[in-house]
This record gives C-alpha cells, sequence and structure tokens, in this order.
C-alpha cells in the first residue's frame, strides 16, 4: 500500500523536491570556512520558510533543529550547533528533507570545505560514484538489492567500507515509507521495483571500519566506530517506464 505513487502525488512530490534541491543550491552558495552549523541551519530554515514549505527534521521525533550536519567522522544525524564552527579541511554532510504541501522531499550533499586531503577528497567523490552506481541499477523489473550490490562493490573495489544499520527509504506521503533500501544487499533479491515508487539511495561510505556508534548524550548523532572519515551523499529517485528520474540531488 503506497508504494506506486499516482500521477498527482508524483507532480506534488517534485514540487516538494524542486525546493529541497533549491534550499542545497542555497547552503552551497553560502557555506565557508568560519560559519558554525547553526549558521547552516538558519539558512536551510529560513529559505525553505520563505518558500512556504516546512523543514522536515524539525521536532521529527524530537529532532532539535531544521537540517542535519555531520562533519568528518560523524555519518549521520549531526545535530547543528553554535559551537561547532567549518574550518579549513572539513568536510561535511548536510541533509535537507522538506515539506511542500503535504507531500516529503530528501536529499544531502557533501562539502569541501578550503583545502581538503587527498584521503578525503577521494572518499567524498567515491562516495557520490557509490551513489550513482545504485541509481544506475533502477528500472522496472529490476530488484531492489541491486542497489545496493553495486555501491557495495564500488565501494570495495576503492578500499571503502559502508554503513550496514542506516539505509534509503521510500518517501513522498510521508517523510519514511517503505520500501527499506540497504546499501549492502545482494543483487537478484528484494522486491522487483515498479513505476511509480519513490525512495532514496544515500550510501554512507567509510574509509575504515563500516562500523558505528550512537552518541549517547543526544541520542540522534552517528559516529565511526574507529573515528575515521566518513561521507554521504543522498538522492530521491523514481522509478519511471524506462527507467529513472532523479528527483533531488
Amino acid at each position: 500500500m503506497g508504494l506506486i505513487k499516482t500521477k498527482q502525488q508524483i507532480e506534488g512530490i517534485i514540487e516538494s523536491a524542486n525546493i529541497n534541491t533549491a534550499v542545497l543550491d542555497h547552503v552551497a552558495a553560502h557555506i565557508k570556512a568560519g560559519m558554525t552549523t547553526e549558521d547552516i541551519n538558519k539558512l536551510v530554515h529560513d529559505f525553505t520558510v520563505a518558500h512556504g514549505a516546512i523543514p522536515a527534521p524539525l521536532n521529527y521525533c524530537g529532532f532539535p533543529k531544521s537540517v542535519c550536519t555531520s562533519i568528518n567522522h560523524e555519518v549521520c544525524h549531526g545535530i547543528p550547533s553554535k559551537d561547532v564552527v567549518l574550518k579549513d579541511g572539513d568536510i561535511i554532510n548536510v541533509d535537507v528533507s522538506t515539506i511542500y504541501k503535504g507531500y516529503f522531499s530528501d536529499a544531502s550533499r557533501m562539502f569541501m570545505i578550503g583545502e581538503v586531503s587527498e584521503e578525503a577528497r577521494k572518499l567524498v567523490e567515491v562516495t557520490r560514484e557509490c551513489m550513482q552506481k545504485g541509481i544506475e541499477t533502477v528500472k522496472p523489473n529490476a530488484h531492489l538489492g541491486d542497489i545496493g550490490a553495486a555501491i557495495l562493490a564500488h565501494a570495495r573495489a576503492n578500499g571503502y567500507s559502508v554503513v550496514r544499520e542506516i539505509g534509503g527509504h521510500g518517501i513522498g506521503l510521508e517523510f519514511h515509507e517503505d520500501p527499506y533500501v540497504s546499501h549492502v544487499s545482494r543483487a537478484g533479491t528484494g522486491i522487483r521495483l515498479e513505476p511509480g515508487m519513490i525512495f532514496t539511495i544515500e550510501p554512507m561510505v567509510n574509509i575504515g571500519t563500516a562500523r558505528v556508534r550512537e552518541d549517547k548524550k543526544n541520542g540522534w548523532t552517528i559516529y565511526t566506530a574507529d573515528n575515521k572519515l566518513s561521507a554521504q551523499w543522498e538522492s530521491m529517485v523514481l522509478v519511471t517506464e524506462d527507467g529513472y528520474k532523479i528527483l533531488t540531488c
């Protein structure tokens, strides 16, 4: 139920997705060393509201901010703070989610602040390639597991690991819907894809171990277990009659 979106629903979801992409473009135009992650939160919140939309993360299951900002060894769900200042050499994931006229959208991008190490640059680039490899498997009658198999193979070929506990998800009518999209799955497994399905593909790729740990104080932020770098890219994808359409980037 709800896995296949109607034409009207898809049109509404695309409107939301267009705002979501515009929010990330706005962040891209302003992000720099010296600003705080709370500054990013304000950019996202103000831009979203100015366009008649709602930041989906705000108060979601108690999350206190309008965006997730995850730096260096933070895998995901980093909470913006006025005490966290971006510095030269940082890599940061900015994860934006939007509600517009009741429709949900979601995407994240990596940003490299100033001059980053070659190690960090390669991780960011390969993680984006992993996401694209996963997207390219999407078509009618393909298996959901094909996505994670392509992602895992490319990450391993570059000497990286992929986080197992957190994956993509259906989206559109709610923030998180079925199906769950594993990034470490086996080809030929899982449900068959059908036109009208919409879900996120958002691999989290680590330089070291795939193991992660949760911040016990805030109950949200996920870190690499070995404190080595992690990167993530996320796009929202629609299964079409002959392949796929990327809705957010």
